[in-house]
């Protein structure tokens, strides 16, 4: 069946090949597509799109019946080709809505290896190599981040959201002494993370029976980064009081804007604290590095000789990232997703420990579960919470590590960089453009518009400070995002740069401040070049315009 296999394939390509055109979105746009022709292309799940992307739902998709009939795998394969309809295309030059990479065919090929042999990663009986390509991996990212692999441990598991819940069950654990497991949490615990890090912690929290309640926000400083001295004050009122203090998350690059908390110092003052209040167990500090963590490659450039050729700011963007990013090594647990900043398929996220011995902590007896873990010698199944865990992720970060090494990444994430700051360089020109996060140095740009005669710098102050100005930023936020659904109009015609908007980038800094919104470029993808950052220049000016009228 191998030809048969690959003819299918083959046939999936075509037909989704046939979808795109000059937008960087699959089916929209085709009326304007390279040749100037119109694609054959079914105007009634256009139609569905177009609601579903409306926000309405598809009465359709909620009357379907368990067929009745066998169909054949042709239909089928068009069918599913058909479900791509609507899709961004990641690689595209003009998509730069967020933190999605296009990804490598190496990366793609293990998920179908993956696909075709149906490993479980719960036991090396069960995945073999797989499992072997699991253990390699987390050494890998191991050395990667600084961390001894002889010492480290890990795994991959269901996304970033996976990788924060793990390393805060860890915190409890650590905090119960191990009695979580079986006791269950009796008392309030609190975890601890800036106000620019990932929701994903209000999820885990809840999941976990911490209770949102009990997540303690601290503030972020201009540079988008927990802010030391607040978390000082609120770490010495815990420890006075008695809260229990389980987790630090610390956010090593925020997803809108690319924000680095001081991980090395988080962890001083934890050390600091924990000596000077007798604390009996430590705060574990989880690392956020689902994005950042990719930075580390450049920890041994040689940025005088600069054998890349990147520009001056893009050096400086690079170094001022990896001055953070050095110190992960630091933190008790990372998260890590190759499926952002390491160009695989979703889901392909590790959870690194620094000492392995912490995963006892997780870890049921074996006679609880009597078919499994007979022989071999990898059962990460006893302490892992998935007892159903595909090798897709596990394989595709291995095959982008042995493509890719330091080299590839070094070009891959200088080039996306670099593009940002030439996308910086435009923008700053104007004296009614913000940059709302000129002091973090990732692929992502967050800015503001103002109308004529107003000067940006000026007016984003008292945004942030002037509780007076309330109603005026709020004016401005729905300025801005006139500004944006232009944009995102010509994108959708493939006139355009498909941008992304955030409703609160951060919130005014004052007692209930509005949240303040921007338009953002995330570039993610290798082909996006100095045409389509002019692209994305000329045409906020051109909508800046249009609003006016």
């Amino acid at each position: 069946m191998d030809g048969y296999f690959i003819h299918t394939i083959s046939h999936f390509l075509d037909h989704v090949d046939s979808l795109k055109c000059i937008a960087p979105v699959l089916g929209i746009g085709y009326e304007k597509c390279m040749e100037g022709t119109r694609r054959n292309i079914d105007r009634e799940k256009l139609a569905m799109l177009s609601r579903i992307k409306q926000g309405e739902q598809s009465e359709n998709a909620h009357n379907q019946n368990f067929p009745d009939e066998m169909s054949s795998i042709e239909k089928v394969t068009e069918l599913l080709a058909d479900y791509c309809l609507g899709m961004t295309i990641w690689a595209h030059p003009n998509a730069q809505a967020n933190v999605v990479p296009p990804p490598t065919i190496p990366s793609i090929t293990a998920f179908i290896a993956a696909a075709i042999y149906n490993p479980n990663l719960i036991w090396d009986e069960y995945s073999c190599m797989f499992a072997e390509a699991e253990l390699e991996a987390v050494a890998m990212l191991s050395d990667l981040v600084g961390y001894d692999s002889k010492k480290s441990s890990g795994i991959f598991t269901f996304g970033g959201t996976g990788t924060i819940l793990y390393g805060c069950k860890l915190g409890v654990e650590k905090i119960f002494s191990g009695r979580a497991m079986t006791e269950g949490v009796r008392d309030d615990v609190k975890i601890v993370a800036s106000e620019s890090s990932h929701y994903s912690r209000l999820n885990v929290a809840g999941w976990l029976g911490v209770g949102t309640k009990n997540v303690v926000t601290i503030p972020t400083t201009r540079e988008n980064e927990m802010s030391l001295t607040d978390l000082e004050d609120y770490l010495r009122h815990a420890f006075e009081t008695g809260e229990k203090v389980a987790i630090i998350l610390a956010t090593l690059g925020t997803t809108d804007t690319f924000g680095i908390d001081d991980l090395a110092s988080i962890v001083r003052l934890r050390d600091k604290l924990a000596a000077e209040y007798r604390l009996e167990h430590l705060p574990h500090i989880h690392a956020d590095a689902v994005i950042g963590w990719a930075w580390a490659v450049f920890k041994d450039y040689d940025f005088e000789i600069n054998p890349l050729g990147f520009h001056a700011r893009t050096l400086r963007s690079l170094q001022d990232s990896l001055q953070r990013i050095s110190s992960l090594h630091m933190a008790d647990s990372i998260g890590i997703d190759f499926h952002k900043t390491g160009y695989a398929p979703y889901i392909s996220s590790a959870m690194l420990v620094k000492n392995r011995q912490d995963l006892i902590l997780l870890s049921r007896a074996p006679e609880q579960m009597p078919y499994l873990y007979q022989y071999g010698y990898y059962h990460p199944g006893i302490y892992t919470l998935e007892c159903s865990r595909p090798g897709t992720g596990a394989l595709a970060a291995l095959a982008n590590m042995r493509l890719l090494g330091k080299q590839g990444y070094r070009v891959l994430l200088g080039h996306v960089v670099e593009m940002a700051e030439m996308l910086r360089d435009q923008l700053e020109r104007h004296t009614f453009i913000k940059i709302l996060n000129d002091y973090n140095y990732g692929p992502v740009t967050l800015f503001r518009v103002y109308p004529d005669g107003a000067d940006a710098e000026e007016i984003f102050q008292r945004e942030l400070t002037d509780p007076d100005y309330r109603e005026q930023l709020e004016e401005y936020n729905t300025y801005n995002l006139r500004i944006f659904k232009q944009i995102h109009e010509r994108a959708m015609r493939g006139e355009g740069i498909l941008l992304s908007w955030t409703d609160a980038c951060r919130h005014a800094n004052y007692p209930d401040g509005p949240p303040v919104a921007a338009l953002k470029s995330f570039i993610m993808s290798p082909w996006t070049n100095l045409k389509a950052v002019d692209m994305v220049a000329r045409q906020v000016l051109e909508a800046r315009m249009q609003a006016k009228k």
